[in-house]
């Protein structure tokens, strides 16, 4: 089985005065896994509806290799859709419940018997085959709602936050499952979820979504590493967010020894002008630019917002060595709360200006005697400009 294409144009969707989608458009590939990523109520369910034929949109359409199916009845689409609630039979078998839809299309009874034992094995619950839904677990049970999904051989399958009735363990088991039989199979998945880490760790792509609009498109390591908007920077992961203004833009060598330029920036909760951001693919108010010479484009005294990430703040005890870098941030100040959670520890430091940064450390050797750093202890901490990101503050 491969997917199909599945193209959303200027599809919008109001609800009363409530607008659920304004004006949508982007394209998911063949057999990719895409994600439809936000908080509730930023419309992610009701385009997942729409594309199922749930829904109806007020404007738009959406192609299925490029054929329009809003005219087309949901059991007309080529695509099925996997709900939170599993929406099993109760007095019905596994095996019944996966031959369900094909019983209704009258197949010959050793056509539907090969085909179900087929895609009960391909999620692995042979075992389970003659068992009623109360006798399994959660785990259990949204796979063989995804097996009577996936045999009629949909070329879309829609999964509207499948995970989120089980529990934390159990969804990240089912995470890999799901994603290893996305790629047995081939065929496109769209996969609704509010839970970031969902989305990171399975989707080729990744839509954010927020009051009806879609932020932001790429993969996860373009979402994490490089977010387009404040709403992005803080929604995916945790975040150091400030605002500042921009003072000038410096010659700078990359790390493969380049031409690129540093932008200085006056943060006032930071109480200083650093060189805090590196301008290569940053978004500066409205103006995206991705090479230097762009910069002229970009006005000096613009107010902007940059971004750094916990993990890549580094934090000591003694003031860190800079090499006489001038590309590297340092600040002085005192831990306000140490959070240890095992692999790493999370901590919150006051600094010297009054301003509370967030800082991961990560526990790559056997501590015998406990943290090294603990409450209340004088810290510095540091990073390299290159490691901050200028966004878009598009609320503003």
């Amino acid at each position: 089985m491969k997917g199909s294409q599945v193209t959303i144009e200027h599809v919008s969707k109001k609800f009363g005065d409530f607008v659920a989608l304004d004006d949508i458009n982007f394209t998911i590939k063949p057999g990719e896994f895409f994600s439809l990523l936000g908080p509730s109520g930023c419309g992610k369910t009701t385009l997942l509806r729409i594309i199922a034929g749930f829904e109806f949109p007020d404007d738009g359409v959406v192609l299925f290799d490029e054929k329009n199916i809003i005219p087309l009845p949901p059991d007309k689409r080529h695509s099925n859709t996997v709900f939170q609630t599993y929406a099993l039979f109760p007095h019905m078998t596994v095996y019944e419940n996966v031959a369900f839809s094909l019983r209704l299309k009258k197949l010959p009874k050793s056509e539907i018997d090969k085909k179900v034992r087929e895609y009960v094995h391909l999620v692995q619950l042979d075992q389970h085959i003659d068992k009623k839904p109360n006798q399994l677990s959660g785990g259990q049970k949204q796979r063989v709602a995804i097996a009577r999904a996936l045999i009629n051989e949909p070329k879309v399958l829609l999964l509207d936050e499948p995970l989120s009735a089980l529990d934390a363990k159990l969804r990240a088991n089912l995470l890999i499952d799901l994603d290893n039989l996305h790629d047995k199979i081939g065929i496109t998945f769209i996969y609704v979820t509010h839970d970031q880490s969902e989305a990171l760790s399975v989707s080729d792509r990744i839509a954010v979504m927020n009051s009806g609009h879609v932020l932001q498109i790429g993969t996860p390591f373009e979402i994490y590493e490089s977010p387009k908007t404040q709403f992005v920077a803080q929604f995916i992961g945790e975040t150091n967010l400030f605002d500042a203004e921009v003072i000038d833009c410096i010659p700078h060598k990359d790390a493969n020894n380049n031409s690129d330029f540093m932008v200085t920036l006056s943060v006032p909760s930071l109480g200083k002008q650093a060189p805090l951001a590196s301008d290569t693919d940053a978004t500066i108010a409205l103006d995206k630019f991705m090479q230097v010479t762009d910069f002229e484009h970009t006005e000096k005294s613009q107010k902007v917002s940059v971004t750094i990430r916990p993990e890549k703040v580094r934090i000591t005890l003694e003031p860190p060595e800079t090499g006489g870098r001038t590309d590297v941030n340092v600040f002085s100040g005192i831990v306000d709360e140490p959070i240890y959670s095992g692999f790493q520890s999370k901590f919150y430091v006051r600094l010297d200006t009054g301003l509370v940064i967030k800082v991961f450390k990560q526990h790559t050797d056997y501590m015998d005697k406990g943290p090294v750093i603990q409450w209340k202890d004088r810290v510095y901490v540091s990073w390299s400009a290159d490691s901050a990101y200028i966004v878009e503050d598009i609320e503003k």
